[in-house]
């Protein structure tokens, strides 16, 4: 019997990609597009942001597309890294002045809570989920076979601000 790996990497990207002084364009699309994962685990950051005081993040279309496309091209390439993060949300289009995103992977199918309880346990990952400067959210959980696993969920969660 193979033993339950789970990996977490985050990044802190608070990095400019529109000119300062731009507004960030509103949160669009809300949760209807979501998958119940996606929603819960939604959910569980902003429960965690609420314990802190801080406010709810915004389901983000633009943001949900991007980190949907990164958690599916590590499931299909078999990698566990951000990439070329700046350059994935400029080619999703997506605006604001700070931005963010945690990784996590887990054999089996991760739960929103196990998630998000993995990222608290990690200082970046903590950070960028207690951001006061990031303000939308777009995640993506989908499951596949990773690093020998089957299933296994590839979260990412990307954060704008």
């Amino acid at each position: 019997m193979r033993r339950a790996a789970a990996s977490v990497c985050g990044v802190a990207l608070f990095a400019a990609l529109t000119a300062p002084g731009a507004a960030p364009r509103p949160a669009s699309g809300g949760t209807k597009a979501l998958t119940s994962r996606e929603a819960s685990l939604i959910v569980a950051i902003n429960a965690v942001r609420t314990l802190h005081s801080l406010p709810k993040l915004q389901a983000d279309r633009r943001l949900t597309r991007a980190a949907r496309s990164h958690s599916r091209d590590m499931l299909r390439h078999q990698y566990f890294e951000h990439g070329n993060f700046s350059a994935r949300m400029a080619s999703f289009h997506v605006r604001g002045h700070f931005f963010a995103e945690n990784l996590v992977w887990s054999s089996g199918i991760m739960s929103a809570n196990t998630a998000v309880a993995q990222w608290l346990a990690s200082p970046p990952h903590r950070a960028n989920l207690l951001s006061p400067s990031l303000h939308r959210v777009g995640v993506g959980t989908p499951i596949g076979s990773f690093a020998g696993f089957s299933p296994a969920t590839m979260v990412t969660a990307d954060f704008a601000g």
